[in-house]
């Protein structure tokens, strides 16, 4: 019996939702990462982008365990001598809170070409509304 590989023209990518209200970052964004990369689906090929596309909302709304609103810190550098900028992540939920929910996908992506194809399928909401619903994205829960 031959091993299957799928072939990037061969891929099929379905829409999902992912509801962060209420829920941990860190489980948000592991669900996230495993519904972009493909890795739920039985075709799942390591180097092709076979994963489906994912909606992230309510990402204001996101919780952190812990003690992690105050101690936990991100960094941004300018590339500029003194241009280091650091937030915590009270801050950036505050501020940011989109951006926070990509990064904590981001970083259990690839750190290659097919990391940052992969990160493209992501879309984060700070609301409930979102501008996809003609997709007809289907939920998926986090445990």
């Amino acid at each position: 019996m031959k091993t299957f590989m799928l072939r990037k023209e061969d891929v099929t990518h379905k829409w999902y939702v992912i509801d962060a209200e209420g829920q941990v970052l860190g489980k948000v964004a592991e669900k996230a990462a495993t519904v972009l990369k493909g890795k739920h689906k039985p075709t799942y090929t390591p180097y092709v982008a076979c994963g489906d596309n994912v909606i992230i909302i309510n990402a204001d709304k996101v919780k952190l365990t812990g003690n992690k609103l105050n101690d936990k810190i991100y960094y941004n550098h300018s590339g500029y001598p003194g241009g280091l900028r650091e937030r915590n992540a009270k801050t950036m939920l505050e501020k940011y809170p989109v951006e926070m929910v990509e990064r904590a996908v981001k970083g259990m992506l690839p750190k290659n070409r097919l990391g940052r194809q992969i990160f493209k399928q992501l879309f984060v909401y700070a609301g409930s509304e979102h501008k996809h619903e003609a997709q007809k994205p289907e939920r998926l829960e986090v445990k």
